[in-house]
């Protein structure tokens, strides 16, 4: 399939699919972020997905579409955590083999539940070899289907669902704000808001120390980094893929990106004034609106990625000096 194939159709289908399977997240709002933004704030809390993020909703898709001889064959894919855990998952359900390709910095939380979900983790050291060579290796020795966190057209599709629900619920909004790593769910989600609310702008945030896509974005060239080293762990990707690239070419509307300390405080903010755990990835969007790197719309939708977050990390984080907002 290619990238012009991925169309709103797809995310349609794609909802079918998981009705019954994947959550139908909440939609929550958040006083205290719209009076500071003037600005009525739609979070969708994919932090309350399975696995804790919206991942189970790509993975699930692509595995329900394997023939029984892909099946037979198992599942291969790499990841530093929630996809890892949302392949593992779709392959428990399923009755598929899983086998994950893992960094051996992982967030120990991300390694435990996905091998507890019952697939079997390879590690590997990022500063030695890269995650698709080694499951190239792999995929080779044994015949399994590989799965990509984000470059593949099944996922895309899936991840497009939760601005579906988002919009559904919300009505049609002036802004989007999704997190990017690799572009799977900033390229599935203006795939649908586009459909659904043309006037909507959708703008990806990545962290300043991960900036490769805002850098494609510009220059309309594909950028690259090397492991970088941010506190948000689910924005490590080396680049957009083959697919996510053209697709967010396309359809999004612009990139911002935000600072360490922003995104740190965004994670204690919705912590303390929502009550929602967010690990660093998922909090980008309100990241980019308590530093001022967006203009909000009268109508904000933010999509909340993940909530898989360490205790050490989650308590270094709340240990920081208080917040300058107020009570919710």
């Amino acid at each position: 399939m290619n990238w012009e194939d991925i169309t709103f159709e797809e995310v349609k289908a794609a909802a079918e699919k998981l009705s019954g399977i994947a959550h139908r997240t909440p939609v929550q709002t958040c006083r205290t972020l719209g009076e500071s933004t003037d600005s009525a704030i739609f979070m969708k809390c994919e932090n309350l997905q399975r696995v804790g993020a919206f991942k189970f909703r790509g993975a699930y898709n692509a595995l329900c579409r394997l023939s029984r001889e892909e099946r037979r064959h198992g599942v291969l894919t790499h990841s530093s955590g929630n996809h890892a855990q949302a392949i593992a998952l779709a392959g428990r359900i399923l009755d598929i083999p899983i086998r994950v390709v893992m960094p051996n910095d992982a967030p120990i939380v991300k390694r435990r539940a996905t091998e507890e979900y019952g697939a079997r983790v390879i590690e590997y050291d990022p500063s030695k070899s890269t995650r698709e060579e080694v499951s190239e290796q792999i995929r080779q020795k044994t015949g399994a289907t590989l799965i990509p966190p984000y470059d593949h057209p099944h996922i895309i599709a899936g991840q497009g669902t939760a601005a579906l629900e988002l919009i559904e619920e919300s009505g049609p909004l002036d802004l989007l704000l999704v997190p990017c790593g690799g572009g799977g769910l900033l390229s599935g989600t203006a795939v649908a808001a586009k459909a659904m609310a043309p006037g909507c702008r959708v703008v990806g945030v990545e962290p300043e120390m991960a900036d490769d896509a805002t850098r494609s974005f510009r220059t309309g060239k594909l950028h690259t980094v090397s492991n970088p080293p941010t506190i948000a762990d689910g924005t490590r990707t080396p680049s957009l893929g083959k697919l996510t690239f053209p697709l967010v070419l396309r359809y999004v509307d612009d990139m911002v990106t935000v600072s360490e300390e922003a995104i740190v405080e965004a994670v204690r903010f919705l912590y303390d004034r929502a009550r929602l755990v967010v690990e660093p990835s998922g909090a980008l969007g309100v990241a980019a609106l308590l530093s001022n790197a967006i203009k909000p719309g009268a109508k904000t939708g933010i999509i909340l990625s993940g909530g898989n977050i360490d205790r050490e990390t989650m308590i270094g984080i709340l240990s920081r000096p208080g917040s300058q907002y107020g009570e919710e």
